[in-house]
């Protein structure tokens, strides 16, 4: 569906829900830690604020933690919010938190649809918007956002590159800087890919931030990110010389390593134009105990990478932990042995498995 027809009865399903939002409710929004799951937090945050919400309370998700686990719906419980946002989490049919007023804002492929629940999933539109810029276009028309349009276009390159269709980058890019911005991006990945995995820290520049350049200059805060950015591009060196592994049908290659960072998704988009007929997992033993984190991408048109992976496990005994996102991006974490017996599905000898 075209963007502009999809958007309009999007929007009104924003309206409803936020005009049924009592005065004085407890409203959390749920987030995910990248550039435009953390913008896109924040700006829903600044513009219910503006419509008179105050308090309202941004969580992003914690390193390798589903949005549909037990373990994100008992944080979240403990908040005891009157109604919920979740943003660029994903979709599923289950939900987050049942009996509690929730609106999703998404644009990854989706696994449902909860029932009792508002969902604005923009997967399928043409084009597909980053969620901070379907969130700047939702909540535009309820109160005055130009001024924060800075934080979608945060969302936007971070997610589909300085040069996305978003019609108002060009004069957000003029009014700040698109060096500020591209800086500000890079800094925010910076924070969640680090071992230290600080997101409280960007988040709350992007709270209080008048725009880009405050975000990546003259704070404590900016130069943490500084110093998290450093530690990756560190790590990015270290294993960006390891050669892959491919299954025995050639059409999947195996990166792996260890490391305490979240650089797997990184090293995955470079893997990905060099081996554009693969479809490439680069996988990481060291980011959770016992666990293997992996990212997957392809150029391949012929495959759906969350339906490929979800396959693997039919009845959901790993809670949802991988297999979302989109099409050509996914990936997750699975105990090291699930891992192992994955690869041995997709062809690989035994020797690819983490001993």
């Amino acid at each position: 569906m075209r963007y502009e027809e999809a958007i309009g009865p999007a929007r009104d399903r924003a309206a409803g829900f936020v005009a049924a939002l009592e005065p004085g409710a407890r409203v959390v929004v749920f987030c995910h830690f990248d550039a435009d799951g953390l913008a896109s937090g924040a700006l829903v945050a600044r513009g219910l604020e503006r419509l008179g919400h105050e308090g309202v309370r941004v969580v992003p998700s914690e390193r390798g933690e589903s949005a549909f686990s037990e373990e994100a719906r008992g944080r979240l419980r403990g908040m005891a919010p009157d109604a919920l946002i979740v943003t660029d989490l994903g979709v599923d049919r289950v939900g987050v938190l049942h009996g509690v007023a929730t609106l999703y804002i998404d644009h990854h492929r989706p696994d449902g649809e909860p029932e009792d629940a508002v969902v604005v999933s923009a997967y399928g539109w043409d084009p597909t918007p980053s969620s901070a810029w379907l969130a700047y276009d939702l909540l535009s028309p309820l109160t005055e956002l130009g001024d924060l349009a800075w934080l979608a276009a945060i969302g936007v390159i971070g997610d589909l590159g300085d040069r996305a269709p978003w019609p108002e980058l060009a004069e957000v890019k003029r009014r700040h800087g698109a060096k500020w911005l591209r800086e500000a991006v890079s800094l925010i990945n910076a924070a969640r890919r680090a071992s230290a995995f600080d997101v409280a820290t960007p988040l709350s520049l992007l709270l209080e931030a008048e725009g880009p350049r405050g975000v990546v200059e003259g704070s404590p805060g900016a130069e943490r990110l500084r110093g998290y950015r450093a530690e990756v591009r560190g790590e990015v060196e270290r294993v960006a010389r390891i050669a892959p592994v491919f299954s025995d049908d050639r059409r999947f290659a195996l990166i792996r390593f260890r490391s305490a960072c979240q650089i797997h998704p990184l090293l995955a988009e470079r893997w990905r134009r060099r081996l554009r007929e693969h479809v490439v997992i680069v996988a990481n033993a060291g980011y959770l105990p016992g666990v293997v984190a992996f990212a997957a991408r392809t150029e391949r048109t012929d495959v759906s990478l969350p339906a490929l992976f979800r396959s693997f496990d039919p009845e959901g005994r790993w809670g949802g932990r991988f297999g979302r996102g989109h099409d050509r991006a996914s990936g997750g974490h699975l105990p090291r042995e699930a891992f192992n017996r994955m690869l041995a599905m997709l062809g690989f000898p035994p020797s690819a498995g983490f001993g």
